[in-house]
């Protein structure tokens, strides 16, 4: 039986880690555009490997189901790299939470039920989780265990009214998600982590680049010790360790990949005074 990879958002970052953890297995590209979809698929396919395309909304149970169907027809789920999502100036907090919160909980509640032994999943999350003060042990276990349909009804994202502030709770709730779904994950023989990239040129940051958060990225570039944003392949490296056997006994981490910029934020010059 076919072992299936399922890239959840057809961007750059899905693109690059799928290129390196899938020779020899079968692409499923899922994206909410189909031509997003379709696009990736053609570059993926030219360079050799075994591809089909999906289209999914993640925040809808129904659609990311027949995603699940989809799969499972085409062989084994080997791995899944979910990285759909909206960013601050793309939307209200609500669509923010409704996408990235609960459409990453969606997603991880339903393919960890058909995940592969030996399998892997990547979810990518962002440095602005780790910008958020501390919360209290009982917000952190209300976004890791909360089940999914109630998840947006939690009391501690009712007064969110700014995108800012709800991407960094998504964020922060990624991460969390995934420590406890590693624990189920794990009775199936699989394991999942997240990533969370800082500033990486991509068409969404580029997005950012040019909105009215652009001299605040600038100022995060410029005032990181690696002095630069970072690329899709850079992401694409860690992922295919945390995907690949090297990666085998690692699982519910959060890799924080962001040339410093968090680090200039607590203890440098980027962070409130």
């Amino acid at each position: 039986m076919p072992q299936v990879i399922v890239a959840i958002g057809a961007g750059s970052i899905g693109q690059a880690i799928a290129r390196r953890v899938s020779a020899g297995k079968h692409v499923l590209l899922a994206d909410i555009r189909a031509d997003n979809a379709e696009l990736a698929a053609k570059t993926l396919d030219d360079a050799g490997f075994t591809v089909s395309t999906a289209t999914v909304d993640v925040s809808s149970r129904a659609s990311v189901e027949a995603l699940v169907q989809k799969a499972t027809a085409l062989g084994e789920i080997w791995g899944l790299i979910h990285a759909a999502g909206v960013s601050p100036s793309q939307a209200s907090p609500e669509t923010i939470l409704k996408v990235d919160l609960y459409g990453t909980a969606l997603v991880l509640e339903l393919f960890g039920n058909v995940m592969a032994r030996g399998g892997s999943g990547i979810v990518i999350a962002s440095q602005s989780g780790h910008r958020l003060p501390p919360l209290s042990a009982e917000h952190n276990k209300a976004l890791a265990t909360t089940p999914t349909e109630d998840l947006l009804a939690l009391p501690m994202l009712q007064p969110v009214t700014d995108s800012l502030h709800a991407y960094q709770l998504s964020k922060r709730g990624n991460s969390l998600r995934v420590m406890a779904e590693a624990v189920r994950w794990g009775k199936r023989g699989a394991r999942i982590n997240t990533i969370s990239p800082g500033i990486i040129i991509t068409p969404l940051a580029n997005d950012e680049l040019k909105g009215p958060r652009g001299p605040g990225y600038r100022r995060m570039i410029e005032a990181s010790a690696a002095g630069r944003a970072g690329t899709p392949d850079e992401v694409g490296n860690v992922g295919a360790l945390l995907m690949g056997p090297e990666g085998a006994f690692i699982t519910g981490s959060d890799f924080l990949m962001d040339g410093g910029v968090t680090a200039a934020w607590w203890f440098g010059d980027l962070g409130p005074k």
